[in-house]
């Protein structure tokens, strides 16, 4: 036979295009439309429905930038239509391929009751299936104009990202607004031919099944007369009827398909308008789900359903009812889908106890998974956190975009720092926007790494970032896949169901160690440097005032401000979300983030200085209150004392230019270029800085990745860098321990305060950056003259070691990297710290010096700043200020205490005499990064602290209270049931660690 595979696919492609897909709607009449435009921001449903509309024509220019417009649509339905299936078509201006990143529209009846939401892939409204004939249609759209900010040509800088720059120009044309009849018959038939056109084009081209679909798809068009499709779509729809009822093979890959809409809670879009999109998709949600009994959806984010209750009540009823139906599932347990690398401990705690709580407050349902398609990689100390939160599976979709290497399972175990484990899935389809395309199941099925062993997979299914779900045409898909020769079989399950059968079906999965580092958008790691200080700075306000409110509480009945903590917690873990903390939004979002934290610092600090007046009682004795988790100065850790004093500085002339500082401890050398060229640690009498270099040295490069502007920095940015050693001016400060720096380069300026304190091991660099730079990346070196092979950054409840060499293409594409507080190199017995207060990006190299001993020196630089163009055209630009402190002669345990140290400032007061801790622990390994009320308000003292050295630990916990009972509990504070209690003696408790671990200790007072 001759191969006429070609003609008869292309053949398919032109009638389903041409003919068959147009004749789903074979009549349709025009119905009236008007509009309101709100003016300003987006008005209450009510009033949108009661505003006077002016009367709009179909290819009338609408919708100004983040505007809302409410469109009110009318007609009758034709006599002649009785006994139909009709529906409203509904096209604001749509680009079908653009779901979720442009205009939307939530549809209303007249009395505000929403019926569904409206996107390019979703665009019909059914009036009626019969209709009688002569129904008048009445419904009003709350349309967003959003603006698209990633077109065609992406990454190009625009001014639409903030409504105070984008201008009124209108954004849409009105495209249809028609009643029309909808032909089921013909409907089905384009999904048959749909399906069969697409895993015919994925099968071999010499295999048996291909054929017998391409002579039936090829009768199928022979029985289609193409004047006359709705009168012979039956008899097309006929001749498939065999290849479609073929079942799958017995080996053939299991696809869990589970509906989903992953809504970026915030991007190229602001949050109010994210409120929006999930009220629109949930909407489209629960009514698909009411017409399709076997679908089931999953939404993630807490958040979200949090937004819906409080401002959607109408849309929250029928979640809830879809959700005690068991179809309407929470997923994931997080209160957003967060970045994982730059939260600090508590914090990523924190999203779980809300996460979950939200679900069991409202539904009783408690989650087993966490649920992160998007976030850009995940920390090692993850796995412990969600186990401590009682879950242990997690789902991500992500790491399949790296772009060197090609992780080796979708199904494993992770571990993490402490050795806990937790059961993991990669959807080998590779998208978490699957649309049940033949090329995507066939991809999964392909794709899929652990074949032999593991046959199941999931597919989240459903337009996602800027929402929309799933589609009625994805759910027919699946219903023709769901046992279909030549394909993976495909079938709706909950998320619990599917790891259910995959645990099951492979009970030794492969284990990964360490973090899941994602091998793109790395930049995210330094962009929006202002949201990035301002998380950092509430992570550790929030941890004061939950110390201090707590102290206070228990020893004087200050109030403990449950609900400001809580409000205040949540709003920080929604900034936290992937794409704001992360930096990659748009300019809108960043200004609002900066707003939030301002306010957010102003609350804290209100209830941190309330709690520390009341502590401290009337009276001229100085205090220092310490809420870092060391002594300091021999302030205890949560206490408060009149601090111990002693030592000095000396600030002497360099010889050759510059200036030395000199406190006994440490000789640190600058030169007349501001850079430090020695930094000495007199009692190891070792030098610090790498021979022949100088450290404190900012290096500029040009920043120009191939794609994704904010998240992105390409490798090659290294190759060209230009040191800035010039100055304008190298003075001594008036303290007598600080050299001030300044210098100018291109349109910026920097300024730059070094300080040695007197009895302190540590350089304080303190770096502020007028920054006019456009797509430059700005770091800060550290040549260290230190042989390591390794090197550790902080992360949650500990820290990890990354290699300093390149041996492999997995160490090479780690040429960017997220560290917490510190950064620590050693040698055996010596080593180097570099902490920061707000940085988060890094990279470390290693040399082997060719002159001299031929010594092996490594380079720790940290990323201060960058200057992409989209989404934000202005990204960072000002004034920006960092702290950063070198601590030559640092253990690890030196390199915790001095993070800690820089990142929480003491408070000065004056009281009536110190004030004792309300915990202390006698080992500084043993780090308590939480003390609080517990949140039921029973009044119960809730610790949480962890083994922060890597090694083993024995430490006495002691509570300056009464204490009647000690629970081990989890994270959101409930008994452990396989915990055995801790030794105690009264208020003192023993406790053992090992590496890394985390616990929380619920303390009942007496």
């Amino acid at each position: 036979m001759h191969d006429d595979r070609s003609l008869v696919e292309t053949r398919l492609k032109r009638v389903l295009d041409e003919r068959v897909r147009p004749a789903v709607y074979p009549e349709s009449v025009p119905l009236q439309v008007a509009v309101w435009h709100a003016p300003g921001e987006p008005v209450p449903v009510a009033e949108g429905l009661a505003a006077e509309p002016e009367p709009i024509e179909v290819g009338a220019r609408w919708g100004a930038p983040w505007g809302t417009s409410w469109f009110r649509v009318t007609g009758t339905v034709p006599q002649e239509w009785a006994g139909r299936t009709v529906e409203a078509l509904l096209d604001l201006g749509f680009d079908e391929n653009m779901p979720g990143f442009q205009c939307e529209g939530l549809v209303y009846r007249p009395d505000g009751t929403p019926v569904k939401g409206l996107n390019p892939r979703n665009q019909w409204v059914r009036i009626g299936a019969p209709v009688a004939g002569g129904e008048e249609v009445r419904l009003h759209i709350e349309a967003a104009s959003n603006p698209v900010i990633l077109d065609y040509h992406p990454f190009l800088p625009t001014r639409l990202g903030d409504k105070e720059t984008a201008g009124g120009e209108p954004q849409y044309t009105l495209t249809r607004m028609d009643l029309a009849v909808f032909d089921e018959t013909v409907w089905q038939l384009v999904a048959d031919l749909e399906v069969l056109g697409e895993l015919m084009t994925e099968l071999p081209v010499d295999s048996q099944r291909r054929y017998e679909i391409l002579r039936a798809v090829d009768r199928a068009l022979d029985a289609i007369d193409l004047q006359n499709v709705n009168g012979t779509a039956e008899v097309a729809r006929a001749r498939l009827t065999g290849v479609l009822s073929a079942p799958a093979v017995p080996s053939a890959h299991r696809i869990s398909a589970v509906g989903h809409a992953h809504i970026d809670s915030a991007w190229l879009w602001p949050l109010r308008e994210t409120v929006r999109k999930v009220a629109r998709t949930t909407s489209n949600m629960t009514a698909l789900l009411e017409d399709e009994p076997e679908f089931v959806f999953a939404m993630s984010q807490a958040q979200q359903w949090a937004w819906i209750k409080e401002h959607r009540p109408e849309v929250w009823a029928r979640v809830k009812k879809a959700v005690a139906d068991g179809r309407f599932v929470p997923a994931g347990g997080m209160w957003v889908e967060s970045d994982t690398n730059m939260p600090g401990s508590e914090a990523m705690a924190r999203q779980f106890v809300h996460g979950k709580r939200f679900f069991l407050d409202e539904f009783g349902i408690e989650n087993d998974e966490a649920w992160l398609p998007d976030t850009f990689g995940f920390a090692a100390g993850l796995p412990q956190i969600i186990r401590a939160a009682g879950s242990t599976r997690l789902l991500t979709q992500k790491i399949s975009w790296s772009q060197t290497n090609k992780f080796p399972h979708h199904t494993f175990q992770w571990e993490g720092i402490d050795g806990t484990r937790i059961f993991t899935h990669f959807p080998p389809v590779d998208t978490y926007n699957c649309s049940m395309k033949g090329s995507e199941i066939a991809h999964a099925a392909r794709n899929f790494k652990d074949k032999g062993v593991a046959r199941h997979s999931l597919a989240p299914t459903g337009w996602g970032d800027g929402g929309g779900g799933t589609t009625r045409e994805m759910v027919a898909k699946a219903a023709r896949l769901r046992d279909l020769e030549g394909s993976a079989q495909v079938v709706w399950e909950t998320p619990s169901a599917f790891f259910d059968k995959a645990e099951a079906e492979y009970p030794e999965p492969p284990v990964w160690v360490g973090e899941l580092y994602l091998e793109l958008h790395r930049a995210t790691l330094t962009s929006q440097a202002k949201t990035k200080q301002g998380n950092r700075r509430s992570e550790h306000l929030l941890r004061e005032a939950e110390l201090w409110a707590a102290t206070a509480a228990v020893r004087t009945g200050f109030p403990y401000p449950y609900e400001d903590l809580d409000r205040i917690w949540k709003t920080v873990l929604l900034h936290q979300f992937h794409d704001i903390l992360p930096g990659s939004s748009i300019a809108w979002v960043h200004r609002e983030a900066r707003a939030t934290y301002e306010r957010i610092a102003g609350e804290l600090t209100g209830i941190i200085e309330a709690a520390q007046r009341a502590l401290a009682g009337e009276g001229a004795t100085p205090l220092v209150f310490n809420a870092a988790p060391h002594t300091r100065a021999g302030v205890p850790a949560g206490g408060a004392a009149t601090p111990a004093t002693g030592g000095g500085t000396r600030l002497a002339p360099r010889a050759g230019g510059g200036h030395v500082l000199d406190n006994g401890l440490l000789r640190i050398e600058i030169d007349d270029r501001g850079l430090v060229v020695s930094a000495y640690d007199v009692e190891a009498g070792r030098e610090t800085i790498a021979p022949g270099r100088a450290a404190n040295l900012l290096q500029l490069h040009p920043d120009f990745p191939n794609m994704w502007d904010a998240w992105d920095v390409d490798e090659f940015y290294r190759n060209t860098v230009t040191d800035l050693t010039d100055a304008d001016s190298v003075t001594a400060g008036e303290d007598g321990a600080s050299v001030r720096i300044v210098r100018s380069f291109g349109a910026s300026r920097v300024t730059q305060v070094l300080s040695l304190a007197a009895g302190e091991r540590r350089l304080v660099v303190d770096t502020e950056v007028d920054w006019h730079e456009t797509e430059k990346f700005l770091k800060l070196a550290f040549p260290l003259d230190v042989h390591a092979e390794r090197y550790a950054s902080e992360t949650q409840f500990g820290h990890f070691h990354r290699p300093t060499h390149t041996n492999t293409s997995w160490e090479a594409a780690k040429f960017e990297a997220c560290n917490h507080r510190f950064v620590h190199l050693e040698e055996p017995g010596w080593g180097v710290a570099i902490v920061n207060d707000s940085t988060y990006g890094h990279d470390v190299t290693r040399t082997v010096r060719t002159d001299g001993d031929r010594g092996t020196t490594t380079t720790v630089r940290v990323s201060l700043l960058r200057a992409p163009r989209f989404p934000d055209p202005e990204t960072d630009q000002g004034v920006h200020r960092f702290r950063h402190a070198l601590v030559p002669g640092a253990d690890i345990g030196d390199a915790v205490r001095e993070g800690w140290r820089l990142n929480v400032p003491e408070r000065r007061l004056t009281g009536a005499g110190e004030v004792a801790p309300l915990v202390t622990v006698d080992d500084d390994a043993v780090v308590v990064t939480a003390v609080k009320l517990a949140d039921d308000g029973s009044g119960d003292v809730v610790v949480r602290f962890h083994e922060a050295h890597g090694g083993r630990a024995r430490a006495t916990l002691t509570a300056g209270f009464e204490v009647e009972d000690v629970t081990v509990t989890d994270l959101l504070e409930r008994p452990l049931a396989d915990s055995t209690a801790p030794g105690r003696d009264g208020g003192r408790i023993a406790v053992r660690l090992r590496p890394f671990e985390l616990v929380t200790l619920r303390l009942r007072r007496a």
